[in-house]
């Protein structure tokens, strides 16, 4: 499968292990062009922006509608295993439940997960929709489609930023936002959630405070199954990576990372 990845070489005193992120629902390696791919490289890190298939510029081999969580999870294993050595892995909401899902049968030197799809599946999340705009949901379920949820500036900025996020800015991030997986949704949602007891890896937990997509007690619940507690950061939405404080984010992931000794 040919994926498009992005990338960055480390400036100054590189560390030895690098970075692939991994980005979430809509999104794809752009999200971190802007500030975490050279961000981490300026810490050191060589650092590897993945877009899913069917995402970015990636192939894929059938309709986005039918991909599956497995298929994602051997996304990140085809690249992961490409990178010498295997890299630290970071990634954003529903790329969370493709990382879990990772891990549960591969190991890893470290995982972050920032505003991650929850440990009990994004079904919550889908009933909160339902019940606060019904009738785009209908639309999306009628069309096998997830693009409804976020085929607007406006929805974008609801979904995802602050409200002092500048419109122009939303306006850019919104017009690069797809479609997304309906199959991967169920596999989420209900078919095929994560087994935290089967993870190994050392799992760092993020939350925004401000987050319309997953609440803060699921987000604490997540942390708690991998035994660990999340940590929240005030005034921020669900695309943390993107956000007026992402610096704060990205510099709390390099002393975490740099008190295991990564």
């Amino acid at each position: 499968m040919e994926l498009e990845v992005l990338s960055r070489q480390a400036t100054g005193q590189a560390k030895a292990t690098p970075i692939l992120f991994v980005h979430g629902a809509w999104h794809g390696a752009w999200c971190w062009e802007e500030y975490f791919l050279p961000y981490f490289a300026g810490q050191g890190y060589s650092s590897y922006a993945l877009s899913l298939r069917g995402h970015g510029g990636s192939g894929k081999n059938k309709a986005l509608r039918w991909m599956r969580a497995a298929d994602y999870v051997a996304d990140v294993r085809q690249i992961a295993e490409s990178i010498t050595p295997h890299p630290i892995l970071i990634a954003h909401s529903m790329g969370g439940y493709v990382v879990q899902k990772y891990l549960e049968q591969y190991p890893a030197p470290a995982g972050v997960l920032m505003a991650s799809i929850p440990r009990w599946g994004s079904l919550p999340f889908t009933l909160r929709q339902m019940i606060r705009h019904p009738l785009m949901m209908l639309r999306a379920f009628g069309t096998l489609s997830l693009y409804p949820i976020v085929d607007t500036p406006e929805k974008a900025k609801r979904e995802f930023f602050s409200a002092d996020m500048p419109d122009e800015k939303v306006r850019g991030y919104a017009a690069r936002l797809q479609d997304e997986a309906f199959l991967m949704a169920l596999d989420s949602g209900l078919l095929h959630l994560p087994r935290p007891k089967r993870v190994k890896t050392p799992l760092l937990v993020l939350a925004a405070a401000n987050d319309k997509v997953f609440s803060l007690g699921e987000e604490q619940a997540t942390a708690r199954a991998y035994g660990t507690e999340a940590v929240i950061f005030p005034n921020m939405a669900h695309d943390m990576m993107l956000e007026a404080g992402w610096q704060s984010v990205a510099e709390h992931i390099v002393g975490w990372l740099g008190g295991r000794g990564l």
